[in-house]
């Protein structure tokens, strides 16, 4: 399997920021998860930053329990199966900026049946992404949990709607060493979404990434286009 870790070529293709380590699509049933038992042991710098960074979201307002979630430790991936070994990890160590722990967590990009985007105002209190938009539901994968599940578990927690079809799209690495598992979910026609409180704000964007409004970010743009039908 391709460890995570020393990463620093673009691999298959980049984003803003972004590295992607395995392009599918893939269905859910062509994901197989492996679990290490022993948690990743940060060294006594990281565990002093990790502390440092969650009594600041404390002095914000901002969410600071603490757990344990999980990071890419190595991957494989073919056209037609992606396999993942994971680990658990202490939960702050993604909040450290280039700190390299590889921390997966899922992001379900959501699309209506006519093809539109669901995006969500970040409230101006939660741990990050505060009081910028992002597409759809997203969150840290829970220990001996598969990726898959996550993604279909916060689109119900954040949105309160199941998909009607769902595919895992890529594996992508960001800037600051946190990995990404995506996928996209396609709901029922007449679907209707309701918020949970950590968004204040949402909206359907255009099917065309080139039609969506200024508060679309260029790593949104980004990832709306490597998503759309006859990207590369």
């Amino acid at each position: 399997m391709t460890e995570t870790r020393g990463h620093d070529d673009a691999g298959d293709g980049e984003m803003v920021g972004r590295w992607v380590l395995a392009r599918g699509p893939w269905p859910p049933g062509a994901v197989r998860v492996g679990w290490r038992s022993d948690p990743f042991r940060p060294d006594a710098a990281a565990t002093e930053e990790a502390d440092r960074l969650l009594r600041a979201l404390a002095d914000r307002g901002s969410p600071s329990h603490d757990g344990l979630a999980a990071r890419l430790v190595s991957y494989d991936a073919s056209p037609t199966a992606l396999a993942l070994e994971l680990q658990p990890v202490r939960w702050a160590l993604r909040l450290i900026d280039g700190g390299a722990v590889s921390s997966i967590s899922a992001l379900c990009v959501v699309r209506s049946a006519d093809g539109r985007w669901l995006a969500g105002r970040r409230a101006a209190w939660v741990a990050s992404w505060a009081g910028r938009w992002a597409l759809g539901a997203g969150g840290a994968v829970e220990v001996d949990e598969d990726p898959t599940d996550t993604l279909s578990r916060e689109l119900a927690e954040e949105w309160s709607v199941r998909a009607e079809r769902l595919s895992v799209e890529a594996l992508v690495k960001a800037a600051n060493g946190n990995v990404l598992f995506i996928g996209q979910a396609w709901l029922a026609p007449g679907a209707e979404v309701t918020p949970d409180h950590e968004h204040d704000a949402h909206a359907w964007w255009p099917a065309d990434v080139d039609a969506w409004p200024a508060e679309a970010d260029p790593p949104l743009c980004e990832l709306g286009r490597m998503l759309s039908p006859g990207a590369a």
